[in-house]
């Protein structure tokens, strides 16, 4: 059975209320389902994360939710806390974010931030505070898996039934003892029933935009605000198909597989190509003689089939029996690919064998595991 909202009424739940539609809808339905709600806007920025610091940006970014906040949680009459996660969120997910670009990976700051700041930092308050759950808008389910072989009572992290929106990509790391504690309510509606429903509750934020993007880069291009951490090390853009230098890249950590728009392409070959109506991807990237590699869209170096994962993650706590058959998504709202999980014998690590060639694999990002609509967990690119 799904962990249902309708249970327990006389638990204390914590919200984490982003001063958006769907944190303010989780809020309106645990109150009226008769739970003892309290809010809680938490701030996440650090003023000074980065050498160039960021105070002003910061704080443009999240003062005017915290008002929403602020606004939802005295329509909805319940008190509203204020919590300064910022020291945290500096150091496992700024910093991660940072490091892993300077080794030449893509990271997903999301899954770190549901991962050690929202499920980590966020629960621990919670409890310690008295709350019996941490309820937040995130779109996914959780059931309440009972086997009679095992003594603990176990969860399974299930996808929304609103598939578009579906957030298990980026929740995909947590653990039994959180999922025991947290409540989803949005799991079981449609993002329009939401906005119907924060009509019906005539919240303030019923009409607010969805919040895109990582709010502390602002309207800062991902590579400009790279550029104030990252060294500049140049080196050669390399035509795959040639091995012909085509100009100069600005360094690997500020390129991404798959991307376009590649610019300082000087080689005139190269520019014809593009002229051809061929467009230029990066296909890969050399570390040991960094050099950015770019081809067509039909560049072999552009797709995989074999995909070897490290720190592999299991949601169940326990390791499944190998060969699985499963589905698996390489980045957020991907449709669902069919593969098999094995252990490479050698090195330990995990393989993932798709069944059809998966177009522009991503080091630094996740390999997310399905099987009948259970998120089952997920491991790190190579």
């Amino acid at each position: 059975m799904y962990k249902s909202v309708m249970n327990n009424t006389n638990k204390k739940i914590l919200v984490a209320m982003s001063g958006g539609v769907d944190s303010s809808v989780t809020a309106a339905l645990l109150l009226e389902q008769g739970y003892d709600v309290t809010g809680a806007y938490m701030i996440n920025y650090e003023e000074n994360s980065t050498k160039s610091g960021l105070q002003n940006m910061a704080e443009s970014c999240w003062v005017p939710d915290y008002r929403d906040a602020l606004r939802v949680a005295a329509k909805l009459r319940i008190p509203l806390l204020k919590l300064d996660f910022r020291k945290e969120y500096k150091t496992y997910v700024l910093d991660y974010m940072f490091d892993e670009y300077r080794q030449g990976r893509t990271p997903n700051p999301d899954v770190m931030c549901n991962k050690y700041i929202k499920f980590g930092f966020w629960l621990e308050q919670a409890q310690a505070r008295g709350f019996d759950y941490l309820a937040t808008g995130h779109y996914a389910n959780i059931r309440i898996f009972n086997n009679t072989n095992i003594e603990n009572t176990n969860y399974e992290l299930l996808q929304a039934v609103d598939t578009d929106k579906d957030q298990t990509y980026f929740l995909h790391q947590l653990n039994q003892s959180q999922l025991a504690h947290i409540m989803f309510p949005l799991g079981g509606l449609l993002k329009s029933e939401v906005r119907r429903l924060a009509e019906e509750f005539n919240l303030p934020t019923a009409q607010k935009e969805e919040s895109m993007g990582i709010c502390f880069v602002g309207e800062v291009p991902m590579k400009d605000f790279l550029s104030k951490e990252i060294k500049h090390i140049s080196g050669n853009i390399i035509y795959s198909q040639t091995k012909e230098i085509c100009g100069q890249h600005d360094g690997l950590a500020f390129y991404t597989i798959g991307q376009r728009h590649i610019g300082n392409i000087k080689n005139q070959k190269c520019i014809d190509s593009v002229k051809d109506s061929k467009p230029l991807y990066v296909v890969a990237k050399n570390f040991e003689t960094n050099d950015l590699i770019i081809g067509h869209e039909d560049d072999p170096l552009l797709y995989q089939t074999d995909i070897n994962i490290f720190d592999m993650h299991w949601i169940a706590g326990q390791v499944p029996v190998f060969p699985l058959q499963c589905e698996v998504r390489f980045r957020h709202r991907q449709v669902l690919q069919l593969a098999t999980i094995d252990i490479d014998k050698t090195s330990q690590h995990s393989v993932i064998h798709c069944n059809n060639p998966q177009r522009a694999i991503t080091s630094g990002q996740f390999a997310v595991v399905y099987k009948d609509g259970v998120c089952l967990g997920g491991g790190v690119i190579m």
